[in-house]
């Protein structure tokens, strides 16, 4: 079967096709992405303007049309924090409904944070060990932490380099103070879940997703997205720090024509890296691997392990009936292997 996961952000709405095969990875088979701008609809209490939802509302619904054409089997669509947050959320997940034909379902911040360390966890396997993951968005950064198919700790700060851009760097550039109060804010914040994180031990393997993550390390050297998803590509906090100063010095109009930065994430790119700064800073992280998996593989492995089920070639037998088939034949008597005699 086919399996859609359409991804409605603040930029785009991303949908992906996967041949849903047991026992096979959930590589795409099939991908579009739709522009949405919301971020040019949103005021600053986060309430997404009438333009921005009948702009949303089509751009789902040419996804949708393009999952028809693809012949998908089953379509999960889902909002991010732009719309999950906003103020007027039903009336925007309402008009998407009445335009495309589907209800999109929203996650929670802890939901993110299980779904992406599930597909994490998956890509580097059970010798992976103890995993710490760090993930930013652009409404809230999500921390993951265990070493089996479950975290032990997994949970949904407000720190997003959207909503931290709006709020805490109205300039561009920004000035000064502006940075020296959103490197505070983020501190006082991963401080709340630094001591925790720390007491839990030290991680075998620190992994970063998210589109922030991945820009900062295309600037600091990593291979670009066409060498696919197996090249492997680190970034290290001492590149983050040496790349901060240069990024906050430039309007966004300068920083999209950096390598990596795409011009619909330019204006948010400097909170982006203030955030991992100081959260690689704050939990003693010097590196971080770039896991090409994230949320959206999460969602397709979760929802594979529902409807591909398959009946093992080798059943088990409960061993309460092995102890009444020994009842009912009585005791066992054991002959010697040398009778006396």
């Amino acid at each position: 079967m086919r399996l859609g996961v359409l991804d409605i952000g603040s930029n785009s709405a991303q949908l992906q096709v996967v041949e849903a095969t047991s026992g096979a990875p959930p590589l795409p088979a099939h991908g579009v992405k739709i522009p949405t701008l919301l971020n040019e609809a949103v005021d600053c209490d986060g309430v997404i303007a009438a333009e921005g939802i009948e702009r949303v509302a089509d751009a789902v619904a040419s996804a949708v049309r393009d999952a028809a054409g693809q012949h998908v089997d089953y379509l999960y669509p889902y909002v991010t924090s732009v719309v999950r947050d906003a103020p007027n959320r039903d009336e925007v997940i309402d008009r998407i409904e009445e335009v495309a034909g589907v209800r999109p379902q929203f996650l929670t911040g802890e939901q993110e944070a299980r779904l992406t360390y599930l597909a994490v966890h998956r890509w580097y396997g059970w010798s992976a060990g103890r995993l710490l993951l760090l993930d930013i968005g652009g409404g809230s950064m999500e921390i993951a932490l265990g070493r089996d198919a479950e975290p032990d700790l997994a949970m949904s700060l407000p720190l997003g380099a959207r909503r931290l851009t709006r709020q805490l760097l109205p300039d561009d550039p920004p000035t000064r103070d502006q940075l020296r109060e959103l490197r505070r804010y983020v501190r006082d914040t991963i401080g709340e879940v630094a001591d925790r994180l720390r007491w839990e031990g030290q991680p075998r393997r620190v992994v970063a997703t998210s589109k922030t993550f991945k820009q900062l390390a295309r600037l600091a050297g990593a291979p670009r997205q066409r060498k696919g998803p197996f090249v492997r590509r680190e970034l290290a906090r001492r590149d983050v720090r040496r790349w901060l100063p240069r990024l906050a010095a430039m309007p966004a109009a300068e920083r999209a024509k950096l390598r990596g930065v795409s011009a619909a994430r330019a204006g948010q790119v400097v909170a982006g890296a203030v955030v991992a700064d100081t959260t690689m800073t704050a939990l003693n992280v010097s590196r971080a691997e770039i896991c090409p998996w994230a949320l959206r593989e999460g969602i397709v492995l979760s929802h594979l392990e529902t409807i591909t089920g398959q009946v093992a070639d080798v059943p088990l037998q409960p061993v309460r009936h092995l102890d009444e088939h020994r009842r009912l034949q009585g005791p066992t008597t054991v002959t010697p292997l040398h009778p006396a005699g």
